[in-house]
Formats: C-alpha cells, structure tokens, sequence
C-alpha cells in the first residue's frame, strides 16, 4: 500500500491513500518521513519510498517550470 503525506496534524499524519485522507499515529510513520513524500506501508510502519518520492518531485517541478515559461511567453 502506498500514499502521499499531506499534512502533520498534532498527533497524527494524513496520508492521502487512492484518493482519500487517512490520519495515522506519527508513531506509526518513519521519523525522516516530510510532507509531499511518497510512503509506502512496511511491517506496519510507513516508510519514504525514496525513488517515487524524486520522481514525483522531477514531475512537479517539470509542470511547474512549464507554467511559469507558459506566464513569461
């Protein structure tokens, strides 16, 4: 099972799982694990899947480097 973090609300992480929020005890979730990272559900801990997470940080700033060209023309 994989998801995107979305926020770090007191006690929990939402994780954004096929479309829907679910909070989950910062226990539960590695330490080194921020905001807009890929994760994936390990042994009952979710952990940063490093590859997705550059690979989705390459198309974000591609699309956002081609809306800001797109303002410039």
């Amino acid at each position: 099972m994989k998801g995107i973090v979305d926020r770090f609300e007191d006690a929990f992480v939402v994780i954004e799982v096929e479309g829907k929020t679910q909070d989950i005890e910062k226990h539960k979730v590695a330490e080194d694990v921020m905001v807009g990272d890929v994760v994936k559900l390990e042994d009952g801990i979710w952990v940063k899947d490093v590859s997705e997470t550059s690979s989705r940080q390459k198309e974000i700033k591609k699309l956002m480097d081609s809306v800001w060209d797109d303002e410039v023309q």
